[in-house]
């Protein structure tokens, strides 16, 4: 088949004005093609030219906002939230309905035939009903459970064709008290608010914790934008130098030892020129998925040209951190759940009763109209209980148990809470120093810049030697990353201290948030 956009042997010999007519239009499909070729790569190109330039600010915000960390710490919370909510259920009233519908039954019943003193089998064929309406109170400090309840059955015997029974209970009340049983919704209501408190306080420190990435990814590309400008400088300043030197070794003015120096450092020049460029890409990819952005979207970033002017004070931060930190909140709730679990251990291992009451109102009738009149009372109380007599110690093994964990969850907690403090402490010194770091570095910088152009214009006229200006050329490019790693350093501890207090030392304000819009 003929290709229409091939002008090649294979198209038809046409003479005179129809030869010319047919590569005419031969040459605007041609030229329509490549236009659409065109127009596609142009704007393909466009979409992958897409540019946002972020400041620091910018992407602080956009990480809280939109990055999978603080999506997880958004869920995570939401687990808690339900979790806490299942638990304030509990001290709620229920109305549950039961029911059984249908109940039949078949077969031979056992029976006590009183004229002859002796059981006999008869057939029963039996179809019944049943449905209880309860309203339900936990009461959580003594274990009570009390039921308010409405009963009815319909029990019909199809073997001997006797017409439904109607038998109700229109209400009774049902209390339920254990005696010496270990009380579970006790315990719930001392460890479940700390657990939720806790969970708020996470989610805040798990922000802060997504700020502190933001940071590392951050200044992980803008150090490799760095790079890639040093690199990209330094290339330029190698084939200059390595091109004079050439020319001076012509002239001999330099030895050759001096040119091959200026080959060699140009060589190097262009390997750092495209592993700096390697490592750009790789840093961006990094940083555009952290942020949820796609391949389609490039990322330039400006670097903050100022840090605040802050210092903290170690009490104000040690007292924060105690009441804020959600580590030693959880180190609190491993205390309460091995108290809970001792508390257990100690039930299990004695007497353990329940009492049951129950006060109402009774009738049965063949008439459902009747079901209900003349009521007459009904009550029940029955004791349970439990003790072991003979466990080999089983039970006492478990409370020895228990009761050492309990220890052991103490002195892990007292721990917890001085290692803690002695690493706080080192935190705040650390921060502290931040700031008169980055202004060293800033000024080093400054210096190193400006002695290697010094000592670049003293190369030129033949006053020092190549090594020196390689020293000059690698101090300046050392000082030029440090001073980005020393705003590195800054904003890290920062948002470290913030994550250990939950407080902005900046606005003077606790972190807090809207967990209801948490919950949407």
């Amino acid at each position: 088949m003929n290709n229409p956009f091939c002008l090649t042997s294979s198209a038809p010999r046409l003479a005179g004005k129809d030869g010319i007519n047919y590569y005419i239009i031969k040459m605007k499909k041609l030229l329509l093609f490549s236009l659409i070729v065109v127009l596609l790569v142009s704007s393909k190109e466009i979409i992958a030219q897409e540019v946002k330039k972020l400041t620091f600010e910018e992407v602080i915000k956009l990480a809280e906002e939109q990055s999978p960390n603080a999506l997880i710490a958004k869920h995570r919370y939401r687990s808690s939230y339900w979790q806490y909510r299942s638990f304030k259920a509990q001290y709620l009233p229920s109305i549950t309905l039961f029911g059984t519908t249908p109940d039949f039954s078949n077969g031979l019943d056992k029976v006590y035939d009183s004229q002859n003193d002796l059981y006999i089998y008869k057939r029963k064929n039996t179809i019944s009903n049943l449905g209880t309406l309860a309203l339900s109170q936990n009461i959580g400090p003594t274990g009570t459970v009390i039921s308010l309840r409405s009963d009815l059955t319909l029990f019909r015997d199809v073997e001997r064709n006797l017409r439904t029974n109607y038998i109700t209970n229109p209400v009774s009340i049902d209390i339920t008290q254990p005696i010496r049983k270990y009380n579970t919704l006790k315990w719930q209501k001392k460890i479940e608010p700390v657990k939720y408190n806790a969970a708020k306080k996470a989610y805040l420190a798990n922000i802060e914790g997504v700020h502190l990435s933001a940071v590392m990814n951050f200044f992980s590309l803008a150090l490799a934008q760095i790079n890639k400008q040093i690199s990209e400088m330094n290339y330029s300043n190698a084939d200059t130098l390595f091109r004079i030197a050439k020319g001076r070794y012509q002239l001999g003015t330099i030895a050759e030892d001096e040119l091959l120096q200026m080959q060699l450092s140009w060589l190097n020049a262009e390997t750092s020129r495209k592993q700096a460029d390697m490592n750009l890409r790789d840093r961006e990819i990094r940083l555009r998925s952290f942020l949820g952005y796609n391949e389609n979207v490039r990322l330039e970033l400006i670097l903050p040209d100022k840090i605040p002017d802050l210092q903290v004070e170690m009490k104000e931060v040690l007292d924060l951190a105690m009441n804020n930190n959600p580590d030693l909140l959880n180190q609190q709730i491993n205390v309460l759940n091995a108290q809970s679990n001792a508390a257990q251990a100690k039930a299990s291992k004695g007497l353990n009763a329940s009492v049951t009451a129950s006060l109402g109102l009774s009738q049965q009738s063949t008439d459902f109209a009747t079901a209900y009149n003349n009521l007459s009372n009904s009550q029940r109380v029955r004791v349970g209980f439990t003790l072991p007599i003979l466990d080999w110690g089983l039970g006492k093994g478990r409370y020895q148990m228990a009761k050492s964990s309990l220890e052991l969850a103490q002195v892990q907690a007292n721990q917890a809470v001085v290692d803690f403090q002695q690493n706080l402490f080192l935190d705040v010194e650390q921060f502290n120093l931040q700031k008169s770091q980055v202004a060293i570095a800033a000024k080093s910088d400054t210096v190193a810049m400006k002695r290697y152009e010094v000592t670049k214009q003293r190369f030129l006229i033949g006053k020092i030697a190549v090594l020196d200006l390689n020293d000059a050329d690698s101090r300046k490019d050392q000082n030029k990353r440090a001073y980005v790693q020393s705003l590195q350093d800054y904003w890290s501890f920062f948002y470290n201290i913030r994550s250990l207090t939950l407080f902005d030392f900046i606005n003077r304000s606790q972190l807090d948030t809207d967990y209801e819009k948490l919950l949407q």
